[in-house]
């Protein structure tokens, strides 16, 4: 079975990280979404806004898995047997990033990471962005899936 994960903060999960999962499905038989859990980082959304987020958003999709873990990534690979990070690419920045993870990754645990470019249309569009939307009280809802809503 090739199982693959996509770690995140998902804070939250956004058009262009729904495009990186929706087309990353069909690559693996089984897509875990797993949500970090970093208790030094000050996040917008609970932990318990971003699962259902997520789980809303891929109800349909019998072969995503929503979980949380915390800790290297690659300890959480072994532990639910997959063989593949899943990382979307922005931009050369993210690559460059990206691929010092990779490098490591592998190193600790042998996993391969699978890159895709995020699709031109939202490769704009990240996390950091749509919270700053969101805190200047600007139109979110055209960065994000329909099932993320905020309160704010």
């Amino acid at each position: 079975m090739r199982r693959a994960v996509f770690p995140g903060s998902f804070d939250p999960l956004t058009l262009g990280h729904q495009d990186i999962i929706e087309r990353g499905v069909p690559l693996f038989d089984e897509l875990i979404i797993a949500i970090g859990k970093n208790a030094d980082k000050k996040y917008m959304f609970s932990l318990e806004e971003r699962i259902r987020f997520i789980t809303e958003a891929f109800k349909d999709e019998p072969k995503i898995k929503v979980v949380t873990y915390e800790g290297l990534t690659v300890d959480f690979c072994k532990k639910e047997k997959a063989e593949f990070i899943l990382r979307g690419l922005r931009n050369p920045a993210d690559f460059e990033f990206e691929k010092a993870i990779a490098h490591t990754n592998r190193k600790l645990a042998e996993i391969e990471t699978v890159f895709l470019l995020t699709s031109s249309g939202k490769s704009f569009i990240s996390s950091s962005i749509v919270r700053d939307v969101i805190r200047n009280n600007g139109d979110y809802t055209i960065l994000v899936p329909p099932t993320v809503t905020t309160n704010q």
